[in-house]
């Protein structure tokens, strides 16, 4: 339980968010793109990393925008490679980008000593399913092939992402075992977007007044769809899209996944921590019942700090095992 402090620090902002996010599922793509990016935050922790570049990943369908963020001083060890980190933002499918992540992953960068990897994926409903989570897959792979280039150890690559980018990161997962590789020492899943089933007993409780919305998050799966779920046909194979529907979890690299009790998708992420593990995966999972979806990438927000220093060392843990030992039940 949080203390009367923070508490008071979640309710009021919740309050803010609730009152000031854009009501996304009465607009257009583009409509809600430029409102959320109107909002955006100043980024104020730029010497968090020594050093960042923009890249791009060719792939078949274009160029996918990179951003990578070199950490402080050198990598430990004899060969001086570091662990990396393939981020995948979050924002329904539809906003959000490199810019809109970049204060969170300059504090990944800084807390795990990680290189990491901001992957500009395709959005929606210019590009519907799975056109998101091919760009990941290919971004990862580009990584791990590169890895000798950016000065990162190829047997300690994560991917990871928050919400949308959650289900990008278990998704690409998935298509790594399934394409063979590349191999990857772990996958870090926050309040993801696992299946759109807008019934579950958090989206019940939790679909309106906690900033994420039921409403919204239906309208986040029509434009990744192109058509609400329980009307559209899911593209094939149905795995690349909606994660839980692979036909095993079995043989995937380790994961976190942190979930938010005041959040919609809290019982869709609590399900798949534990058919993950069912399936004899690696999985720590990190409950937390008094915040909210987003919690984790809101710079100046107190109640989240004890979460982030968690998930600061749960990563690094992941990349300091490339054995793939169990991250603990």
């Amino acid at each position: 339980m949080l203390d009367d402090a923070l508490g008071r620090e979640v309710a009021d902002l919740l309050q803010v968010l609730n009152d000031g996010f854009p009501r996304v599922e009465e607009m257009t793509g583009a409509e809600a793109r430029a409102a959320v990016s109107a909002r955006s935050a100043v980024v104020t922790n730029l010497d968090d990393v020594r050093a960042t570049e923009d890249r791009v990943v060719p792939t078949g369908a274009g160029e996918v925008p990179v951003r990578i963020y070199h950490p402080h001083s050198d990598a430990p060890g004899a060969d001086g490679a570091r662990p990396a980190v393939v981020f995948f933002h979050g924002g329904g499918f539809v906003f959000c980008s490199i810019e809109s992540h970049d204060g969170f992953c300059r504090r990944v960068a800084r807390h795990t000593g990680a290189v990491v990897v901001s992957v500009d994926y395709r959005l929606a409903p210019e590009h519907a399913a799975p056109a998101a989570a091919e760009d990941a897959y290919a971004a990862t792979c580009w990584t791990h092939a590169e890895a000798a280039a950016l000065g990162i150890d190829a047997d300690r690559i994560v991917v990871a992402g928050d919400s949308a980018g959650g289900n990008l990161a278990a998704v690409v997962a998935l298509m790594a075992r399934d394409r063979g590789g590349p191999a990857l020492a772990g996958q870090v899943l926050l309040y993801p977007v696992i299946e759109p089933d807008f019934t579950s007993p958090s989206y019940v409780r939790f679909g309106e007044g906690h900033f994420n919305t039921r409403a919204a998050m239906e309208w986040y799966w029509t434009q990744y769809l192109g058509g609400h779920p329980d009307t559209t046909p899911l593209p094939e194979p149905v795995a690349y899209v909606v994660p839980s529907r692979a036909s095993s979890l079995a043989d995937l690299a380790p994961a976190v996944v942190v979930t938010a009790g005041r959040d919609p998708l809290s019982s869709e992420g609590e399900a798949y921590a534990r058919a993950l593990r069912a399936a004899g995966t690696a999985v720590r999972h990190r409950h937390y019942p008094d915040l909210f979806h987003g919690f984790a990438t809101i710079g100046p927000f107190a109640a989240a700090e004890s979460a982030r220093e968690l998930l600061w060392a749960d990563i690094s843990a992941l990349v300091a095992r490339p054995d793939r030992e169990e991250v603990s039940a």
